[in-house]
Parts: structure tokens; C-alpha cells; sequence
């Protein structure tokens, strides 16, 4: 309908889809139909135009059995014919019973699918109690293997615990003899102790024993000496010789060499390790090669065994002194061993192990102090101390690697 032949109070609705204003604008509508009756006649014209079937039967006052009951409730209240509010009644009654049918219906297919799930969830139910009785029979079986296994793992440890016990008293009576057994042991190595000190006072007083013989021995001789002596020296005053100054060839004009040491050789440019130099210190008259064989050892091979170790150096320095003819003593810490060394020292070469307390450094310089002053003597380290000490008495220092170096040469 257009806008202008709507009541006012509907003509906001006239925009609105049929939904919409079925939905917000349905009591306006009721209101403007109710209190209106020229709306509700033009709307009726309309319907009278829509449905000319149904509305011709609703005038002449009979209701179509294939009529829907809303339909006409809507034209009878919108024509108002004859008995319009009965049949607006039956037409409410019929709407109410259709409802009520589909009510029952709905609430009947309702019981049925209840039912229906009450049938699964009952077979659900004895399946689930069904489960739950098996499970709860392994559970059983299991909670007896359980009970069988603690009542074996109880009677292991009751067991293991007996096997505790004689153990530990075992152990206390093994404790008890060794305890007993060590105290024997300990007399023992007194008493042996004893023994070895009795045995080494006896070494001494033999050896001050023989030193006293020896001297008396010397003194004899001594005395010969001194009359053979005093006997040429008066036969010298009774013939009036001179005494005898000199040689003949110290007659003859030259020039002499000054007497040469250690420090005096290899002032051309040579390597602080050449072996050249070595060659030239071993090649003075009397000279004597001293080396620190663990110093030397562990800066050319100090992964051997210390064996090993003295057996290489040994066998090379056998071999130095067969070409060279000086005499070498090798000098080893001692201090540390239980016992002297079992070794044949190679031929050339003099071995020495350091006393107990005492360090080969010391005994490289007791060594350097007891040579003569003036003889040439080379100690092979590099021990700083030691190289500074055997200087100070006279002593040429080298180090190790040209003694190494020397030897794999030889």
C-alpha cells in the first residue's frame, strides 16, 4: 500500500521487510486494525481480492474443510461476517487442538528416541559393567603376582641381609687377624731393623778396622820412603850436586801455549746445543763428562718407562765414550727408591743413584768439588741451579740437547 494511505502510527513499518515488520511492528498493526475501520476495510478489500474462494465461503457461512484455521480467523476477523467471532473461536480451538496433536506427537517422538538411548545406554552400561568385571579380574590377577613377588623379594632380602651379617662378621675376624698379623709384621721389621743396624755398625767398624791397617801400612811405608829420600839428599850434599831446575829443552827460545780448560774452548761461532763443541770439550786432556741422566732422559724421551729410559741413554753414552775415550759418569735420583737398581753399567760409563735424601743435583756438585782444580770437567743439564753451581767450582755447563744430539750422531 503507499505510504500516504497507511495510518500514521504504521508508516515507519512501510520500509521494513515483511519479516522485520511482522516481527517489531505486529501489535501496531493488531492496534491500527482494531481501532481502524477504514484500514481494515481496505485491508480486507485486499484479502477479499487474494482469496475470493475462502472468503466467498466465509460469507455464506460455511468454513472450507481444507482451509487452514489461521486463515480463517485472519479474513473472518478482517470481513467480519455473520458469526465472524465464532469462527474466529472454532478457528482458535482447531489452531489449539493441531498444537495440541503436535504437542503429543512431538512428545511422543520424543519418548521413543529416549527410549531408544535408554536401550543404548543400558548395553552401554552392561558393556561398560561387563569391561570393568574383566579388568577388575586381571587387577586381581595381577594384585596375586604382586603378593607372590613381595613374599619372594621379602624372603631374598631376609636372606641377603643373613648373607649381610656373616659377611660383616667375617670381615671383623679378617680385621682381628690382620690386626694380629700386622703386629707380628711390625716386631718383625724391628727386630730386622735391629739386625741391619747391628750388621752396618759391624760394615763400619770393619771398614775403620781396615783404614787403621791401612794406614799403619802407609806409615811404614812413608818412613822407608823418607829414609830412601834423606839418604839421596845426603849423598847429594856429600858430592855437591846442584839441584836439577830444569830440561834441556827448556833451554830452547819459543813461545809457549797457555795451559787450555773448559771455558777456553769453542770461542768461534758455534750453537749454544752444537754437538761440535762437545766434540771439542771431550777432546781436552783428562776430561770428565758429567751427566744428569734424568734431565737429559726427559728432554729427549719422556714417554719410555724410566727403564727404558736408562737404558737408552746408558747404551748411547757406552758408545761416546768408546770414540771419544773421555770418562763420563751418569748421575740418576735416587732418593726415591725402595732399593738400589739391578743393572750392569755399560762399559766406559760410571753409574751412580743418589742417596736416600739426597738429590742428584747435590751429588753432580759433590762430584764436581771432588775433581782437582784444573782438570776439565763438563756437566750436562739444564738445571739452572745446577748449572750455576757447577760453574762456580770450575765446572763447564751444557745442555741436554746437545748431548742428545751428539748421541744420535754417534
Amino acid at each position: 500500500m503507499p505510504a500516504a494511505e497507511l495510518p500514521h502510527r504504521l508508516r515507519p513499518y512501510a520500509k521494513f521487510t515483511p519479516v522485520q515488520r511482522a516481527r517489531r511492528g505486529a501489535t501496531a498493526i493488531a492496534a491500527a486494525l482494531e481501532t481502524e475501520p477504514g484500514f481494515r476495510a481496505r485491508i480486507a478489500e485486499r484479502v477479499r481480492q487474494g482469496q475470493p474462494d475462502l472468503v466467498s465461503a466465509l460469507e455464506a457461512g460455511r468454513v472450507p474443510a481444507a482451509a487452514d484455521p489461521q486463515d480463517v480467523a485472519a479474513v473472518a476477523y478482517l470481513l467480519r461476517p455473520a458469526g465472524w467471532s465464532k469462527l474466529v473461536g472454532d478457528a482458535g480451538e482447531e489452531v489449539e487442538r493441531a498444537e495440541s496433536e503436535g504437542a503429543a506427537a512431538e512428545a511422543t517422538r520424543l519418548v521413543e528416541k529416549l527410549q531408544v538411548e535408554l536401550a543404548a545406554l543400558r548395553d552401554s552400561t552392561r558393556a561398560d559393567a561387563e569391561r570393568g568385571r574383566i579388568e577388575l579380574d586381571t587387577v586381581k590377577k595381577e594384585r596375586d603376582s604382586l603378593r607372590r613377588k613381595l613374599r619372594s623379594l621379602e624372603a631374598d632380602t631376609k636372606r641377603a641381609e643373613a648373607a649381610t651379617r656373616k659377611v660383616a662378621a667375617e670381615l671383623e675376624a679378617l680385621r682381628s687377624t690382620g690386626a694380629t698379623e700386622r703386629g707380628a709384621v711390625d716386631s718383625e721389621v724391628r727386630r730386622l731393623k735391629h739386625r741391619l743396624a747391628e750388621a752396618e755398625s759391624a760394615v763400619e767398624a770393619s771398614k775403620r778396622a781396615s783404614r787403621e791397617g791401612r794406614s799403619a801400612e802407609e806409615i811404614r811405608l812413608r818412613l822407608l820412603l823418607d829414609v830412601v829420600v834423606q839418604g839421596a839428599q845426603g849423598l847429594q850434599r856429600e858430592l855437591g850436586l846442584p839441584p836439577l831446575s830444569g830440561r834441556p829443552a827448556d833451554t830452547v827460545e819459543a813461545v809457549s801455549p797457555t795451559t787450555a780448560s773448559p771455558h777456553d774452548v769453542a770461542r768461534r761461532a758455534l750453537d749454544a746445543d752444537d754437538p761440535a763443541l762437545l766434540d771439542q770439550l771431550l777432546a781436552l786432556p783428562q776430561a770428565h763428562l758429567v751427566v744428569d741422566g734424568y734431565n737429559v732422559t726427559k728432554s729427549g724421551y719422556p714417554t719410555l718407562p724410566l727403564e727404558k729410559q736408562r737404558a737408552r741413554l746408558l747404551n748411547g753414552l757406552s758408545m761416546l765414550a768408546a770414540h771419544s775415550g773421555a770418562e763420563i759418569t751418569c748421575v740418576f735420583d735416587g732418593k726415591d727408591l725402595d732399593a738400589p737398581v739391578p743393572m750392569a753399567p755399560p762399559r766406559g760409563v760410571r753409574v751412580l743413584f743418589s742417596r736416600s735424601g739426597e738429590t742428584a743435583d747435590e751429588l753432580i756438585r759433590r762430584l764436581v768439588r771432588a775433581e782437582p782444580e784444573g782438570r776439565p770437567v763438563v756437566v750436562v743439564s739444564t738445571d739452572r741451579e745446577v748449572a750455576e753451581g757447577v760453574r762456580k767450582a770450575g765446572a763447564r755447563p751444557v745442555p741436554s740437547a746437545m748431548l742428545l744430539k751428539r748421541l744420535i750422531r754417534t
